[in-house]
Protein backbone atom coordinates (compact mmCIF):
# COMPACT_ATOMS: atom_id res chain seq x y z
CA UNK A 1 0.00 0.00 0.00
CA UNK A 2 2.79 2.64 0.90
CA UNK A 3 3.98 2.50 -2.74
CA UNK A 4 0.74 3.35 -4.47
CA UNK A 5 0.30 6.41 -2.21
CA UNK A 6 2.25 9.75 -2.27
CA UNK A 7 2.60 9.82 2.04
CA UNK A 8 1.86 6.59 4.24
CA UNK A 9 0.56 7.09 7.20
CA UNK A 10 2.79 6.02 10.29
CA UNK A 11 1.38 2.89 10.69
CA UNK A 12 0.91 1.63 7.53
CA UNK A 13 5.07 3.28 6.65
CA UNK A 14 6.09 0.93 9.83
CA UNK A 15 3.56 -2.07 9.66
CA UNK A 16 6.04 -4.70 9.75
CA UNK A 17 7.55 -3.48 12.49
CA UNK A 18 4.38 -2.36 14.44
CA UNK A 19 2.94 -6.13 13.83
CA UNK A 20 6.93 -7.63 15.56
CA UNK A 21 6.84 -5.27 18.02
CA UNK A 22 3.62 -6.48 18.77
CA UNK A 23 4.44 -10.32 18.66
CA UNK A 24 6.77 -9.64 21.20
CA UNK A 25 5.30 -7.02 23.61
CA UNK A 26 4.30 -8.82 26.98
CA UNK A 27 3.84 -5.64 29.13
CA UNK A 28 0.16 -4.13 30.59
CA UNK A 29 -1.25 -2.66 27.77
CA UNK A 30 -3.98 0.30 28.64
CA UNK A 31 -7.90 -0.63 27.65
CA UNK A 32 -7.23 -1.07 23.70
CA UNK A 33 -3.88 -0.10 23.54
CA UNK A 34 -2.31 -2.11 20.59
CA UNK A 35 1.41 -1.41 22.12
CA UNK A 36 2.47 -1.39 26.01
CA UNK A 37 3.62 1.98 26.87
CA UNK A 38 7.18 0.98 26.63
CA UNK A 39 6.94 -0.13 23.30
CA UNK A 40 5.24 2.83 22.46
CA UNK A 41 7.67 5.24 23.81
CA UNK A 42 10.68 2.43 22.22
CA UNK A 43 8.65 2.73 18.79
CA UNK A 44 9.13 6.37 18.70
CA UNK A 45 12.83 6.89 20.65
CA UNK A 46 14.14 3.80 18.77
CA UNK A 47 15.30 0.80 20.92
CA UNK A 48 19.01 0.97 22.34
CA UNK A 49 21.10 -2.55 23.36
CA UNK A 50 19.61 -2.08 26.48
CA UNK A 51 16.56 -3.13 25.38
CA UNK A 52 17.41 -6.89 24.58
CA UNK A 53 15.64 -6.88 21.15
CA UNK A 54 16.48 -9.04 18.49
CA UNK A 55 16.18 -6.70 16.31
CA UNK A 56 17.04 -2.68 15.76
CA UNK A 57 14.22 -0.47 16.05
CA UNK A 58 15.10 2.84 14.60
CA UNK A 59 14.71 6.38 16.38
CA UNK A 60 11.59 8.25 14.51
CA UNK A 61 11.17 11.13 16.71
CA UNK A 62 14.20 14.03 18.11
CA UNK A 63 13.35 14.86 21.07
CA UNK A 64 13.73 14.47 25.04
CA UNK A 65 12.58 11.59 26.11
CA UNK A 66 10.84 12.81 29.29
CA UNK A 67 8.39 15.02 25.99
CA UNK A 68 7.65 11.34 25.08
CA UNK A 69 6.68 9.76 28.42
CA UNK A 70 4.32 12.55 29.52
CA UNK A 71 2.26 12.08 26.46
CA UNK A 72 2.39 8.10 26.88
CA UNK A 73 1.33 8.78 30.22
CA UNK A 74 -1.45 11.54 29.91
CA UNK A 75 -3.40 9.04 27.41
CA UNK A 76 -3.49 6.35 29.31
CA UNK A 77 -5.27 8.63 31.67
CA UNK A 78 -8.92 9.99 30.59
CA UNK A 79 -7.20 13.32 29.77
CA UNK A 80 -6.46 15.14 26.59
CA UNK A 81 -2.98 15.62 25.58
CA UNK A 82 -2.14 19.24 24.02
CA UNK A 83 0.95 19.04 22.37
CA UNK A 84 2.61 22.96 22.03
CA UNK A 85 5.33 24.71 20.41
CA UNK A 86 6.61 26.70 17.33
CA UNK A 87 6.00 25.76 14.17
CA UNK A 88 8.18 22.73 12.63
CA UNK A 89 9.29 21.39 15.97
CA UNK A 90 7.75 18.14 15.21
CA UNK A 91 4.32 18.39 16.90
CA UNK A 92 2.08 16.89 14.18
CA UNK A 93 4.36 13.79 13.59
CA UNK A 94 4.74 12.94 17.39
CA UNK A 95 1.16 12.77 17.39
CA UNK A 96 1.04 10.45 13.94
CA UNK A 97 3.42 8.57 15.80
CA UNK A 98 1.76 8.22 19.14
CA UNK A 99 -1.49 7.32 17.51
CA UNK A 100 0.39 4.81 15.22
CA UNK A 101 1.51 2.78 18.15
CA UNK A 102 -1.18 2.87 20.64
CA UNK A 103 -4.55 2.93 17.86
CA UNK A 104 -3.01 1.53 14.52
CA UNK A 105 -4.69 4.44 13.28
CA UNK A 106 -3.89 8.10 12.90
CA UNK A 107 -5.76 9.09 10.40
CA UNK A 108 -8.44 10.13 12.59
CA UNK A 109 -7.89 13.97 12.18
CA UNK A 110 -9.78 17.17 12.11
CA UNK A 111 -7.91 20.48 11.18
CA UNK A 112 -8.66 23.13 12.85
CA UNK A 113 -9.21 26.41 10.71
CA UNK A 114 -11.83 29.48 11.18
CA UNK A 115 -14.02 27.26 8.94
CA UNK A 116 -14.40 24.34 11.33
CA UNK A 117 -17.72 23.99 12.60
CA UNK A 118 -18.91 21.81 15.54
CA UNK A 119 -20.33 19.22 13.00
CA UNK A 120 -16.60 18.71 12.23
CA UNK A 121 -16.10 17.11 15.47
CA UNK A 122 -19.55 15.45 15.94
CA UNK A 123 -21.73 14.94 13.21
CA UNK A 124 -23.47 15.87 9.90
CA UNK A 125 -25.92 14.47 8.28
CA UNK A 126 -26.02 12.69 4.60
CA UNK A 127 -28.60 15.21 3.29
CA UNK A 128 -29.82 12.64 0.25
CA UNK A 129 -30.66 10.18 2.32
CA UNK A 130 -32.04 12.03 5.40
CA UNK A 131 -34.58 13.04 2.19
CA UNK A 132 -34.91 9.41 1.49
CA UNK A 133 -35.59 7.80 4.47
CA UNK A 134 -35.48 10.50 7.22
CA UNK A 135 -32.73 10.88 10.03
CA UNK A 136 -31.27 7.80 11.08
CA UNK A 137 -28.08 6.80 12.27
CA UNK A 138 -27.59 4.63 8.61
CA UNK A 139 -27.95 8.89 7.50
CA UNK A 140 -25.74 10.05 9.83
CA UNK A 141 -22.00 11.06 9.06
CA UNK A 142 -19.62 10.53 11.91
CA UNK A 143 -16.48 12.96 12.38
CA UNK A 144 -13.29 11.54 13.02
CA UNK A 145 -14.14 12.47 16.47
CA UNK A 146 -16.71 10.64 16.72
CA UNK A 147 -15.54 7.15 14.87
CA UNK A 148 -12.41 7.91 17.31
CA UNK A 149 -14.94 7.63 20.40
CA UNK A 150 -16.80 4.55 18.67
CA UNK A 151 -13.75 1.85 18.22
CA UNK A 152 -11.98 3.27 21.41
CA UNK A 153 -8.93 4.73 19.86
CA UNK A 154 -7.13 8.36 19.40
CA UNK A 155 -8.52 10.93 17.58
CA UNK A 156 -6.66 14.08 16.76
CA UNK A 157 -7.12 17.87 16.21
CA UNK A 158 -4.49 19.79 14.46
CA UNK A 159 -4.42 23.53 14.82
CA UNK A 160 -6.83 23.82 17.69
CA UNK A 161 -6.13 27.23 18.34
CA UNK A 162 -7.04 28.10 14.89
CA UNK A 163 -10.70 26.53 15.46
CA UNK A 164 -13.72 29.35 17.03
CA UNK A 165 -14.42 29.41 20.74
CA UNK A 166 -17.53 27.20 20.03
CA UNK A 167 -15.70 24.36 18.23
CA UNK A 168 -14.05 24.70 20.97
CA UNK A 169 -16.60 24.51 23.35
CA UNK A 170 -18.10 21.51 21.80
CA UNK A 171 -14.67 19.93 22.55
CA UNK A 172 -15.04 20.72 26.43
CA UNK A 173 -17.87 18.17 26.49
CA UNK A 174 -16.45 15.26 24.58
CA UNK A 175 -13.69 15.38 27.03
CA UNK A 176 -15.09 16.03 30.08
CA UNK A 177 -18.53 13.76 29.98
CA UNK A 178 -16.92 11.68 27.07
CA UNK A 179 -20.42 11.13 24.75
CA UNK A 180 -21.79 12.71 22.09
CA UNK A 181 -26.07 13.40 22.20
CA UNK A 182 -27.48 13.05 19.08
CA UNK A 183 -30.67 15.40 19.78
CA UNK A 184 -32.87 14.51 15.93
CA UNK A 185 -32.97 11.25 17.06
CA UNK A 186 -35.67 9.38 19.53
CA UNK A 187 -33.71 5.83 19.66
CA UNK A 188 -30.15 5.01 19.93
CA UNK A 189 -29.39 8.61 20.49
CA UNK A 190 -26.05 9.20 22.15
CA UNK A 191 -22.51 7.85 21.12
CA UNK A 192 -20.53 6.91 23.98
CA UNK A 193 -16.49 6.85 23.97
CA UNK A 194 -15.23 3.39 24.38
CA UNK A 195 -12.21 2.46 26.63
CA UNK A 196 -8.66 3.50 24.99
CA UNK A 197 -10.55 7.05 23.37
CA UNK A 198 -8.44 10.26 23.87
CA UNK A 199 -7.44 13.38 22.17
CA UNK A 200 -4.31 14.37 20.87
CA UNK A 201 -4.55 18.11 20.30
CA UNK A 202 -1.42 20.25 18.27
CA UNK A 203 -1.13 24.26 18.98
CA UNK A 204 0.82 26.61 17.64
CA UNK A 205 2.93 28.90 20.40
CA UNK A 206 2.73 31.85 17.39
CA UNK A 207 -0.79 31.87 17.30
CA UNK A 208 -1.24 33.06 20.78
CA UNK A 209 -3.96 35.38 20.05
CA UNK A 210 -6.11 33.63 16.93
CA UNK A 211 -8.40 31.74 19.24
CA UNK A 212 -7.24 31.22 22.85
CA UNK A 213 -8.58 28.34 24.52
CA UNK A 214 -10.62 28.39 27.83
CA UNK A 215 -9.82 27.79 30.87
CA UNK A 216 -12.80 25.25 31.05
CA UNK A 217 -10.68 23.34 27.83
CA UNK A 218 -7.29 23.84 29.21
CA UNK A 219 -8.23 21.76 32.04
CA UNK A 220 -9.44 18.89 30.18
CA UNK A 221 -5.74 18.90 28.51
CA UNK A 222 -2.13 17.84 29.76
CA UNK A 223 -0.06 20.26 28.00
CA UNK A 224 3.31 18.94 26.49
CA UNK A 225 5.72 22.00 25.21
CA UNK A 226 7.81 20.80 22.36
CA UNK A 227 10.36 23.20 22.29
CA UNK A 228 12.58 23.91 19.47
CA UNK A 229 15.76 22.04 18.71
CA UNK A 230 19.04 24.13 19.99
CA UNK A 231 21.09 20.95 19.48
CA UNK A 232 23.29 20.78 16.82
CA UNK A 233 23.64 17.23 16.88
CA UNK A 234 20.13 16.28 17.16
CA UNK A 235 19.07 18.64 14.38
CA UNK A 236 21.61 17.00 12.40
CA UNK A 237 20.01 13.84 12.91
CA UNK A 238 16.30 15.24 12.33
CA UNK A 239 17.69 16.73 8.92
CA UNK A 240 19.65 13.31 8.19
CA UNK A 241 16.49 11.48 8.90
CA UNK A 242 14.09 13.77 7.24
CA UNK A 243 16.44 13.65 3.98
CA UNK A 244 16.92 10.04 3.54
CA UNK A 245 13.32 9.67 3.76
CA UNK A 246 12.63 12.44 0.78
CA UNK A 247 15.43 10.62 -1.52
CA UNK A 248 13.50 7.50 -0.98
CA UNK A 249 10.14 8.53 -1.78
CA UNK A 250 11.62 10.32 -4.91
CA UNK A 251 13.78 7.63 -6.02
CA UNK A 252 17.06 9.79 -6.10
CA UNK A 253 20.28 8.91 -5.77
CA UNK A 254 22.35 11.88 -4.52
CA UNK A 255 24.98 12.73 -1.53
CA UNK A 256 24.41 15.17 1.09
CA UNK A 257 27.85 16.51 1.74
CA UNK A 258 28.97 16.95 5.58
CA UNK A 259 30.50 20.65 4.67
CA UNK A 260 27.21 21.68 3.35
CA UNK A 261 24.73 20.46 6.03
CA UNK A 262 26.99 22.49 8.56
CA UNK A 263 26.40 25.43 6.51
CA UNK A 264 22.80 24.79 6.43
CA UNK A 265 23.05 24.69 10.11
CA UNK A 266 25.33 26.99 11.00
CA UNK A 267 23.54 29.85 8.78
CA UNK A 268 20.16 29.08 10.76
CA UNK A 269 21.79 29.06 13.76
CA UNK A 270 23.09 32.83 13.20
CA UNK A 271 20.10 33.70 11.74
CA UNK A 272 18.34 32.47 15.22
CA UNK A 273 20.63 33.92 17.32
CA UNK A 274 20.16 37.39 15.81
CA UNK A 275 16.52 37.33 15.89
CA UNK A 276 16.96 36.41 19.62
CA UNK A 277 18.77 39.81 19.64
CA UNK A 278 16.73 41.94 17.88
CA UNK A 279 14.85 44.92 19.21
CA UNK A 280 11.66 45.00 16.47
CA UNK A 281 9.63 42.47 14.72
CA UNK A 282 11.28 44.29 11.26
CA UNK A 283 14.64 43.51 12.34
CA UNK A 284 13.45 39.26 12.57
CA UNK A 285 12.79 37.75 9.47
CA UNK A 286 9.24 36.34 9.59
CA UNK A 287 10.38 32.32 9.52
CA UNK A 288 10.36 30.95 12.39
CA UNK A 289 14.19 29.14 11.75
CA UNK A 290 12.66 25.62 12.86
CA UNK A 291 14.30 22.83 11.98
CA UNK A 292 11.30 21.61 9.50
CA UNK A 293 12.28 24.84 7.23
CA UNK A 294 15.98 23.88 7.46
CA UNK A 295 14.62 20.19 6.00
CA UNK A 296 12.50 22.44 3.67
CA UNK A 297 15.13 24.66 2.32
CA UNK A 298 17.50 21.33 1.92
CA UNK A 299 14.26 19.91 -0.19
CA UNK A 300 14.23 22.26 -2.47
CA UNK A 301 18.24 22.23 -2.99
CA UNK A 302 18.39 18.71 -3.50
CA UNK A 303 14.91 18.65 -6.45
CA UNK A 304 16.86 21.77 -7.69
CA UNK A 305 20.11 19.82 -8.34
CA UNK A 306 18.28 16.86 -9.32
CA UNK A 307 16.21 18.17 -12.17
CA UNK A 308 18.17 21.00 -13.37
CA UNK A 309 21.32 20.56 -12.44
CA UNK A 310 23.97 17.88 -12.76
CA UNK A 311 22.58 15.88 -9.72
CA UNK A 312 25.44 17.61 -7.72
CA UNK A 313 24.60 19.15 -4.54
CA UNK A 314 26.25 22.35 -4.64
CA UNK A 315 26.66 25.33 -2.01
CA UNK A 316 25.53 27.70 -5.02
CA UNK A 317 22.26 25.83 -5.05
CA UNK A 318 21.83 25.56 -1.16
CA UNK A 319 22.14 28.96 -0.88
CA UNK A 320 19.72 30.14 -3.17
CA UNK A 321 17.40 27.72 -1.89
CA UNK A 322 17.64 29.50 2.02
CA UNK A 323 17.34 32.85 0.28
CA UNK A 324 14.28 32.33 -1.63
CA UNK A 325 13.42 30.16 1.35
CA UNK A 326 13.31 32.95 3.87
CA UNK A 327 12.68 35.91 1.90
CA UNK A 328 8.96 35.94 2.60
CA UNK A 329 8.34 39.82 3.00
CA UNK A 330 10.02 42.06 1.18
CA UNK A 331 11.87 44.49 1.51
CA UNK A 332 12.23 43.41 5.08
CA UNK A 333 13.51 39.77 4.78
CA UNK A 334 15.99 40.65 2.11
CA UNK A 335 17.61 43.58 3.72
CA UNK A 336 18.05 41.23 6.84
CA UNK A 337 19.51 38.58 4.28
CA UNK A 338 21.37 41.00 2.77
CA UNK A 339 23.04 42.23 6.02
CA UNK A 340 23.69 38.49 7.15
CA UNK A 341 25.19 38.43 3.93
CA UNK A 342 27.13 41.04 4.21
CA UNK A 343 28.38 41.12 7.86
CA UNK A 344 28.86 37.11 8.13
CA UNK A 345 28.99 34.97 5.33
CA UNK A 346 31.53 37.18 3.66
CA UNK A 347 33.72 37.40 6.57
CA UNK A 348 33.48 33.63 6.80
CA UNK A 349 34.05 32.90 3.21
CA UNK A 350 37.25 34.76 3.67
CA UNK A 351 38.73 33.00 6.64
CA UNK A 352 37.62 29.58 6.12
CA UNK A 353 37.19 29.79 2.52
CA UNK A 354 35.89 25.74 0.93
CA UNK A 355 32.43 25.72 0.32
CA UNK A 356 31.76 28.86 2.13
CA UNK A 357 32.67 30.44 -1.09
CA UNK A 358 30.14 29.09 -3.29
CA UNK A 359 27.59 29.63 -0.78
CA UNK A 360 28.36 33.41 -0.29
CA UNK A 361 28.46 33.55 -4.05
CA UNK A 362 25.01 31.77 -4.49
CA UNK A 363 23.50 33.90 -1.91
CA UNK A 364 24.91 37.10 -3.38
CA UNK A 365 22.96 36.19 -6.86
CA UNK A 366 19.89 34.98 -5.38
CA UNK A 367 19.36 37.97 -3.48
CA UNK A 368 20.16 40.31 -6.54
CA UNK A 369 17.07 38.55 -8.42
CA UNK A 370 15.25 39.00 -5.26
CA UNK A 371 15.47 42.82 -5.33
Amino acid sequence: MSAEILRAPAEVKYAEELDWLESVDDGPKPFSWRLSPKMVRLFILGSERSDGLDRQIGQKWFGDRSFVERSIVTLASDRGLLLIGDPGTGKSWLAELLSAAISRNSTLVVQGTAGTTEDHIKYSWNVSMVIAKGQSRDSMIPSPIMNAMEQGVIGRFEELTRSTSDVQDALISILSEKYVSIPELEDDNIVFAQPGFSIIATANSRDKGVNDLSSALKRRFNFVRIPVVSNKKSETEIVRFRTTELLDRHRIELDLPPTLLDILLQSFADLRAAAASATNDDDKLESALSTAEQIGVLEDAILHSHFFGDRILRAETLAGSLVGSLARRQPEDLAILNKYWHGVIEPRSKADGGEWNGFLEGGREAIATLS
